[in-house]
Formats: C-alpha cells, structure tokens, sequence
C-alpha cells in the first residue's frame, strides 16, 4: 500500500480547562487543566485529537511523495501509522474502504485548488453548520444577570484619534452631489415587505451589482471580465447564488447568476415554506435577513483565483475583497432603486454548500446579501445613524 501525508494540515496544542467536583469537595480548586494535540485538516471538517507519538510521527511523513506503508513501519511504529491513516492524516494512494476514499477525494479536492496552508485551514474550520444566533442570544440572556455592555465593557473609542484636536490639518467638505445624497442614504436593512419584487427591479439590481459590462480576451485561454467593481488579476472569481423567495414571474428556487449572459440558471425549485425555512438556515436563523424576498450567496471559486495566485500569501485575502467590492455595489444599486440592502458574515456556510452542491474547498460561500422593498414600520431595529431611511 502506498500513502502520503495529506496536503495541508496544522496541528495546535491546546490547554482545556474543566472541573472535578470530587477534588472540589476535598477543599482542593477543583479545577483541572489538559494539554492535548489537535489536528486542524485542510481536507476535514472536524478537529482530530492526536497524541504525543502521532504527532511526532505526522511531522516525519511526507505530504508529496508516495511511499510503501511497510517500508514506513520499519520506521515508526505500526501502531501509530495505523492511527493516522484511520484518522484521515495518513492517505493511501488506493483506498480499501469508504472512509478511506471520502479522505483521499477531499485531499485531492484541495491539492487540486492550489491553497496556501494557514488560509487552507482557516477557511475549512472556520464555517458553520446549524448554527442558530438567535437560540445563542437566548443562552446569553439565560445564563447571565449581566447586560450586554457589562460584561463586554465599554466599547472601544468611535475614531482612533492618533493626535490633539489643535493638531488636526481641517480640510474642506466637497459641494454636495448626488453621489454625496446615495451614500447618506445607504443604510443595512431589517425589515422588508411581504409582497413580490418587480421582475425589472430585479433584473437589474443583479445586473449593476454583478453583471460583466465587457469580457476580454487577455491572453490565449485567459478571459478576464470587465464588472461594476474591482477584482485581483480582473479574475472576478466570486459569483451569485440566489435564493429566490418572491419575484414576480420566477419561481421559488435556487439559481446561478451567469455574469456574461445576464442570466438565472436554476438548480432546484422550492416551495415557499421550503424557501423561507432554507432561508432561514443559510443566515443562522436572522429572521429578519430571511424575509428578504431574495438572498445572494457570494461564492468564491478559490480555483479561479488560484489558479494565478498559486499558494501566494495574500491570494486568500484578495477573495475576501471581492466580497466587500460587490456587496457595497449591490447597497448602491439598491439604494438608487429605493429598495433595502444587507450583508451578513454570520452564515451556515455548509448548509449553503449542501443546498448549491458545492465542493468547499473550490468553492466556499464568504457571505449572504439580499435585497427587497423596505417595509413601511420598523418591527427589528435598523442602525441608521444620518436617520435618512427611518425620519
């Protein structure tokens, strides 16, 4: 059999802290103190605890080179080469069972996309599954007297003032514009009206938001797109994904927005309660985010950019932007039609992969916007601070 460590992998030592109520009773703290290894994959969703001899093992193995498992044992001890291949660490290059393949397809699934470690790992352990903030913010109330503010303290200062107000240069405040009066007007909404957005409303707040104005043949095999906002390499590798609730003449169901021809590619009628209840988890149960009648997964495709910025450090981070590039777009254009704007990071980013079938580590959602017609009574609280969209 042959194997090889799998492609990324960081292992932490970590300190957990829990309570032994025996010593407790014994007049001792009670308070006991352990030191483990865990392993945070690249190709795993879960954090592996290892031990002292799995790990100095791990870091002896190679990740590119395939070599023989018993050349291997004669090594290191057999006993432990069997744990990390049981584990999903160690890879074989011919898998015998079905844990074994599901490992070794997810490795490849992240060789193949040209990840950095650190960003590799942070990105696979940092998303949620059946994640419910508001369930959260119920444990929050239950389990402490506390408000808010009392047991954050005090929020850090507006403005980082970094000299003496005698000290600040003044400059002049431009001549109001119409630009000046859309951004006083940009505001996150909360509440959204319970009827249908217009087809033509729609259609072109996809369009200004995410739309490709002009595709470019940069090089032979190389197009780049022309779009509302920046993008590294002009790669634009985060694209649309609808859930669309309620807009006149499409019906409920997951899309892909196509940038170049303008265009919904559906992938799965719903009905309205399958709709709104899927709505609901993609956003970690935000009721308010889940009334919009049409939410927009931004969906990086790490390959697209990868495939140029291979293992480069700041490559993860320029997706990052393009995520912030096109939700303040959407915000604009929404804001010019008069309709309410949002963005949440707080997302069930598995949920999303499930529901759009999507391999995470070649394309992984980074955020949820949406838009809608602003209701007319404020029923959640809306932070608008210029009070232009609630007078």
């Amino acid at each position: 059999m042959q194997v090889r460590r799998c492609a990324m992998v960081l292992v932490e030592p970590r300190e957990s802290v829990d309570f032994d109520f025996a010593e407790l009773a014994a007049g001792e703290t009670g308070v006991r103190e352990r030191l483990q290894w865990v392993a945070l994959a690249a190709h795993c969703d879960d954090e592996i605890p290892l031990d002292a001899a799995e790990v100095a093992v791990l870091g002896a193995l190679s990740p590119g080179h395939w070599q023989a498992f018993e050349a291997l044992s004669q090594r290191h001890p057999r006993a432990v080469l069997d744990a990390l291949l049981a584990k999903g660490l160690l890879i074989a290059q011919e898998p015998a069972d079905a844990m074994s393949r599901q490992c070794a397809q997810a490795d490849a699934a992240v060789r193949a996309v040209h990840w950095r470690g650190l960003p590799a790992v942070m990105h696979r352990h940092t998303r949620w599954r059946d994640v419910d903030t508001e369930a959260a913010e119920r444990l929050f109330a239950e389990t402490s007297e506390q408000s808010f503010l009392e047991r954050l303290g005090p929020a850090p200062p507006v403005v980082n003032a970094r000299a003496a107000a005698e000290r600040r240069l003044p400059l002049d405040r431009p001549s109001p514009s119409s630009l000046d009066a859309l951004l006083e007007r940009r505001v996150t909404c909360r509440n959204y009206v319970t009827a249908p957005l217009a087809r033509d409303v729609f259609s072109a707040m996809l369009y200004r938001a995410f739309g490709a104005r002009a595709v470019s043949d940069y090089a032979p095999g190389v197009q780049l797109l022309k779009k509302s906002v920046p993008s590294a390499g002009g790669l634009h590798a985060t694209e649309a994904y609808l859930l669309v609730q309620r807009v006149e003449g499409i019906p409920p169901g997951l899309y892909h927005y196509h940038p170049v021809d303008h265009a919904l590619e559906l992938l799965g009628e719903l009905d309205r309660e399958a709709a709104l209840a899927l709505a609901g988890r993609f956003v970690a149960t935000q009721a308010y985010y889940a009334a919009a009648p049409v939410q927009i997964a931004l969906v990086a495709r790490f390959e697209r950019n990868f495939w140029k910025y291979r293992n480069h450090a700041k490559a993860y981070r320029a997706v990052i932007l393009d995520a912030g590039h096109l939700s303040q777009a959407l915000y604009l254009a929404a804001t010019e039609l008069d309709l309410g704007a949002f963005i949440t990071a707080a997302i069930n980013e598995v949920e999303i992969e499930w529901a759009f079938g999507l391999e995470p580590m070649a394309e992984g959602p980074l955020c949820v916007c949406g838009f809608g017609v602003r209701a007319q009574a404020k029923v959640t609280v809306e932070f608008d601070p210029a009070h232009q969209a609630w007078p």
